[in-house]
């Protein structure tokens, strides 16, 4: 049976300030405070944010060339030590600063500890090049040629109404409190975006405003970010439809590190693997091969190869070769996916966790600012952040076809 071409399809996100993704937030702190220590730290970071309180938790390890294991157990403990005002930072940067939660009171608990030995042995080798995968697991890539960033539209507005609405808060005035969810419906024809159907926006305001007062100051924004003309009079539209929104964030409910993994990737647009990101160095393949997928996924579409493409690489713990790789085009390829299958990985060293890291240049600390809006559909920055979203392998996939 022929896929269907018209339907309705719907996608959501999370604001920086909901209570998971702040949680998301500092445990992308904590990884990038150790990889600008040690690039080749490794970091396991699980975060709890409930009413002024927030719990850092999981395995660390950072090490020194020529130093001896006490000496790296010391400097791994002192990084750990200097991590409770980058999380304060990091709170005070997102805008909470309400009773219930205030980046400068909240108590704060860190339980991380040294990485299992027993772990550390399967990643570990003597070979660089042979450097096991952190953990087993599938990862997939997807792109579509349906948004200027090769993303799902139902996403990729969902996040620019909430990021439009971050700026207008930041810039003050605006009576927006950090936690807030968005809600896309579209209506597709032919496999294309042609409208919105329903757009859904919850967010936290200050004491006093109406719904009706809160639509008053979205809605223009939520204009400004969509397409001219995607929405129509028979657009239905839900602001805080529930009433009241003025208590939110940790305070409201609580948050945890990796619970909004649908948000973070493709929006329930293509599969995801399962495994969050946020929180883990880029030994972790639930993350750095992630991030390759999608790297190779959004080469071949903007390469003109094909409108869509999902890419599936597995792994084993332990295993630095991808145990397989699947490729699908979803009919509309102007290449053989067979042919994808057999030569794409090379273009990436072989899709091993080092071989990605090197390539994308992921041993940085680039991650926090991947800890809200999605990490994929962004552009690159120049120190390297986002580096999977270049699309510089395009001339190479075109002298595949």
């Amino acid at each position: 049976m022929a896929a269907r071409s018209s339907f309705l399809f719907t996608s959501e996100s999370v604001s920086e300030g909901h209570p998971d993704k702040v949680a998301d937030r500092i445990s992308d702190t904590v990884v990038d405070a150790f990889l600008a220590k040690d690039p080749e730290a490794r970091v396991a970071c699980e975060t709890l944010v409930t009413t002024q309180r927030i719990v850092l938790a999981g395995e660390v390890r950072a090490t020194r060339p020529g130093a001896t294991k006490e000496e790296n157990e010391a400097f791994t403990q002192a990084i750990i030590d200097s991590l409770e005002p980058l999380v304060r930072a990091a709170v005070k940067d997102i805008g909470y600063e309400q009773d219930g939660f205030h980046w400068e009171t909240a108590e704060y608990a860190c339980y991380l500890h040294a990485q299992s030995a027993d772990i550390a042995v399967g990643v570990d080798s003597t070979n660089e090049k042979d450097e096991g995968a952190g953990d087993q697991g599938i990862m997939f890539g997807y792109a579509s040629n349906e948004t200027p960033e090769l993303m799902p539209a139902t996403l990729q507005y969902s996040h620019n109404i909430l990021k439009r609405l971050a700026e207008v808060r930041h810039a003050g005035g605006s009576q927006l409190e950090p936690d807030a969810k968005s809600q896309v419906t579209i209506e597709y024809q032919d496999g294309k975006p042609v409208r919105a159907t329903s757009i859904v926006l919850s967010t936290q305001h200050a004491k006093g405003l109406s719904s009706e007062q809160v639509a008053e100051i979205v809605k223009p924004y939520i204009l400004e970010v969509l397409p001219e003309g995607f929405t129509d009079e028979n657009t239905v539209w839900h602001i805080n439809p529930t009433g009241i929104f003025e208590i939110g964030g940790p305070d409201g409910d609580a948050g945890l590190t990796g619970r909004k993994i649908i948000v973070d990737t493709y929006g329930g647009a293509a599969p995801h693997g399962g495994g969050a990101f946020s929180g883990k160095d880029p030994t972790k393949v639930d993350r750095s091969a992630a991030y390759a997928c999608r790297y190779l996924a959004k080469n071949v579409v903007a390469a003109g190869l094909a409108d869509r493409c999902t890419i599936q690489i597995s792994y084993a713990i332990g295993v630095a070769k991808p145990q397989s790789i699947h490729v699908d085009l979803h009919g509309t390829g102007k290449i053989s996916e067979a042919v994808l299958e057999d030569k794409i990985l090379d273009l990436i060293g072989g899709a091993t966790p080092r071989a990605i890291r090197e390539h994308l240049k992921l041993n940085k600390p680039i991650y926090a600012r991947s800890a809200a809006y999605g990490h994929f559909g962004r552009e690159p920055d120049a120190d390297g952040g986002f580096s999977w979203e270049k699309t510089d392998l395009v001339d190479q996939l075109k002298a595949l076809a």
